[in-house]
């Protein structure tokens, strides 16, 4: 359904016939309109060679649909808005597979977009680490039976090109409707969501309504969380063409369709949006029984472990007991890796972790000369305004070493030289 609507919305068919040959597995696209509830939509179908290629999501057969709405943004204030399923008529059970590691090599060899190839590796990645820790094992053990089906594939592949095609720097969606009822999943029957599908969108808004199927399926939950799409509407748009992808069914009172509008994001008095942002994972954990060495060193571990930032501060915990808030921020795919951080260096029995947005300033180095040799200076701005600079820390401190003056003095001279190297550009 993303494809067709992808093509509706003006993304060239060509393109996306093109990914799918890029992959070499015997895939292309077939094209044509169709109606569902009323509505004329594009129907795309993936062929390998020749026949209508089996859909499965997820690592799991179904005769059910996925059903999500998300909208988007992109540097031109372009908004897409879509309601997604995935459908087929008809059970089935793959026995050909293909494992995590198989597929991330025969995406990486594909001709297409590095920013295509990136969101398409993401995604399978996520299904990888979701699959692993629902299973018990690690992803590169992960067999995709399913996933593997070259519907599944392309679907992934084709819709990132797509996607990059847009030139889109901010994905927003709704609250995903997950379905409600039982789905066939190859380890028996299960509730909706499906194990994986509930991995994927934790920290996500979710509901049920509509009909009792399965509304959104894993491979639909990647590509949301492959995208980095942000779940809310913020800014006006002025939407300037729609396109509407065909799902499978067509069921009675329910447009199975999946829309994308596409337009410019109307700007405010002040103008557009001066601040850029992003989405972090935020790990806390209180501790009442840790040493302060223990402490430093997790914090310091930590951050040589890709977090973002790490901080510690005293609370009062239960019975009167002194102890210590150890707060970790940390990119959405280093979470895992830092909860194992936490749990072997600490002695903590619970981790909390919740997602949340965060407004950041675009940061940048500059190297200035100063009579106590070369220091770097941080250079914080937003819309290309320049909002804050400062001397790095490790830079002053080295110089201030080296010719014995106090770190200020340092640092005062670093500002002095960035001052007037700005003054004479």
């Amino acid at each position: 359904m993303l494809l067709g609507a992808l093509v509706s919305a003006g993304v060239p068919e060509a393109l996306l016939q093109e990914a799918a040959r890029a992959l070499n597995i015997g895939a292309e696209l077939r094209v044509r309109t169709a109606e569902r509830s009323g509505i004329s939509a594009t129907k795309v179908d993936v062929l390998e060679h020749g026949q209508i290629a089996e859909y499965a999501a997820g690592g799991h057969t179904h005769s059910d649909h996925d059903h999500h709405e998300h909208s988007h943004h992109d540097e031109h204030g372009h908004t897409h808005s879509h309601e997604h399923e995935h459908g087929n008529e008809h059970a089935h059970t793959h026995t050909h597979s293909r494992n995590w590691p198989e597929i991330r090599a025969l995406i990486s060899a594909a001709a297409i977009a590095p920013e295509a190839k990136r969101i398409a590796l993401r995604a399978f990645e996520l299904l990888a680490l979701a699959e692993a820790k629902v299973h018990g094992i690690a992803p590169e053990e992960v067999h995709f039976h399913e996933v593997g089906a070259v519907d599944t594939i392309v679907d992934i592949v084709c819709g990132a090109v797509g996607a990059a095609s847009l030139g889109v720097t901010e994905w927003r969606c709704s609250a995903v409707n997950v379905g409600s009822g039982f789905v066939n999943c190859a380890h028996g029957r299960m509730p909706v969501p499906a194990p994986a599908t509930a991995e994927l969108l934790q920290g996500v808004p979710v509901y049920a309504s509509g009909p009792q199927m399965e509304l959104t399926t894993p491979t639909g939950a990647a590509m949301l969380r492959a995208l980095e799409c942000r779940f809310d509407a913020d800014g006006p748009i002025v939407v300037t063409r729609n396109g509407y992808g065909a799902g499978n069914r067509n069921p009675e009172g329910f447009a199975n369709v999946l829309r994308v509008s596409v337009g410019t994001g109307a700007k405010s008095a002040a103008g557009k949006r001066m601040f850029s942002g992003d989405r972090v994972v935020v790990l806390e954990c209180a501790l009442d029984d840790a040493t302060p060495q223990v402490l430093a060193h997790a914090i310091e571990l930590a951050l040589e472990h890709g977090a973002l930032d790490a901080m510690a501060a005293p609370v009062t915990m239960k019975k009167g007991r002194l102890g210590t808030l150890l707060t970790v921020l940390a990119r959405p795919e280093d979470e895992e890796a830092l909860e194992k951080l936490l749990f072997r260096e600490t002695t903590t029995l619970g981790i909390r972790r919740r997602e949340e947005e965060r407004v950041i300033l675009d940061r940048a180095f500059v190297t200035v000369e100063t009579q106590f040799g070369k220091i770097r200076v941080k250079i914080a701005s937003a819309a290309g305004e320049t909002m804050n600079a400062m001397p790095e820390y490790e830079d002053c401190r080295r110089a201030a070493r080296e010719h014995d003056v106090p770190l200020r003095t340092a640092m005062e001279a670093a500002l002095t030289a960035y001052a007037e190297a700005q003054a004479k550009a």
